[in-house]
This record gives structure tokens, C-alpha cells and sequence, in this order.
């Protein structure tokens, strides 16, 4: 499927005027966006969505370290897409996503959601649409350090004095650490003030 550009999330930074339609992720359209957009409209590598199909036919397009097999595969936040460089999907104060170049190999997921299943191994479900099965235990609202191919590194608690990113809300974009937690809402102090949300709107790392 497609959306006409009038209709696409105001976080995908693409000109308002040009083809009428981009192609809809196949996921959480308003959360993420599709590679032939990432790849052609914001990195400009490559200017017609004919150029991108060939890049991911040569296999020159990667997601976490996996192959991209569809020109609409969503990147959600914080994932890392290679192509040629590697660039890591992060969020500016204005909302709008960009891209910026890493040389890490790792990546950060937030926990939503879990399941504790036969022989204590558990079921984590992540921001990014990503499941994985771990004997780990960590919280929702922790996040997982993970490699590119989606071993469990590190679980990153949401804790007093930990830094976080800020994914949400009025202050979306911006990091700081967290001075309390009281039930579901985070005192977090940012550079010029301190202010309080609650967990879902903020990513530890």
C-alpha cells in the first residue's frame, strides 16, 4: 500500500511536494518508515524507487544486520540500516526522524511486552517489532543492548540515574537521566529543567 504524501506521518522529514504517493511501511506507519523512503528521500542514495528494488535485489540494503527483502520493511527507532555506511534512526526535538552515521554494531530495544513460557524462558516483545526468547527476565519498559543478530548482549534497566532518550511527549528528542520513579511516572532532569513523564515515553540506554 501507499500514502499520498499529505497524508504521511509528520516524523518522516520528506518534502511535502514531489510524487503523490510513498510507500506505506508494512508496520506501525506512524512510528516507523519504509526503506524506499529512508533510503531515496532522506539519505538520497538512490532517486527512483526502480533504483532501491535493484539495491535490495544485490542484497546491498541491510536492517539489524538482516537482508531487506521488500522495498516497504519499516525502520523503527534506533534501528541501524547499512547501506554502504551504516546510519542509526534517531528522532530530533522538531519530531522529524533522521538518520545519523554510526560505526556501532549494536543496537538499543525497549521492552513492551513479555510472556514467561515453559522451562523459565521468556518470550520479550520490542519497540521495534522485534521477539526474541531469553532467559532473562528484564521489566517492560527496561531495554536490551543487541547485536546484529539479535543476541541479548545487555538488559538496561529503567532506573534511578540512568540516562534515557526521550521518545514521545513535548520533549521528544531530547536525553537526559532519570532523578526518581514513583510508580508509572519519571522525574527526569534535562539540560535547562527537569520535568515528569511516564515510562512509555522514554527509552533507557
Amino acid at each position: 500500500m501507499h500514502l499520498t504524501r499529505a497524508l504521511t506521518s509528520r516524523r518522516i522529514p520528506v518534502a511535502r511536494k514531489g510524487t503523490i504517493y510513498l510507500a506505506r511501511p508494512l508496520s506501525h506507519a506512524h512510528q516507523s518508515i519504509s526503506v524506499v523512503a529512508a533510503v531515496r528521500d532522506i539519505l538520497h542514495l538512490g532517486q527512483t524507487a526502480k533504483e532501491i528494488k535493484s539495491m535490495i535485489h544485490q542484497k546491498k540494503l541491510k536492517i539489524n544486520g538482516r537482508v531487506v527483502r521488500d522495498y516497504r520493511e519499516p525502520l523503527h527507532l534506533f534501528n541501524i540500516l547499512e547501506a554502504g555506511k551504516k546510519y542509526r534512526l534517531s528522532i530530533l526535538p522538531s519530531g522529524r526522524f533522521f538518520f545519523e552515521e554510526t560505526k556501532e554494531s549494536t543496537r538499543i530495544a525497549k521492552v513492551i511486552g513479555k510472556k514467561i513460557l515453559k522451562g523459565k524462558i521468556t518470550q520479550i516483545n520490542l519497540h521495534d517489532g522485534t521477539n526474541l526468547l531469553s532467559k532473562e527476565n528484564p521489566k517492560i519498559g527496561d531495554s536490551l543492548e543487541l547485536d546484529m543478530s539479535n543476541k541479548l548482549l545487555k538488559v538496561i534497566p529503567l532506573e534511578k540515574g540512568r540516562k534515557v532518550f526521550i521518545e514521545s511527549g513535548r520533549s521528544i528528542g531530547q536525553t537526559g537521566n532519570v532523578q526518581s520513579l514513583e510508580k508509572s511516572d519519571v522525574q527526569v532532569k534535562l539540560k535547562d529543567r527537569t520535568v515528569t513523564l511516564q515510562g512509555r515515553h522514554l527509552i533507557a540506554l
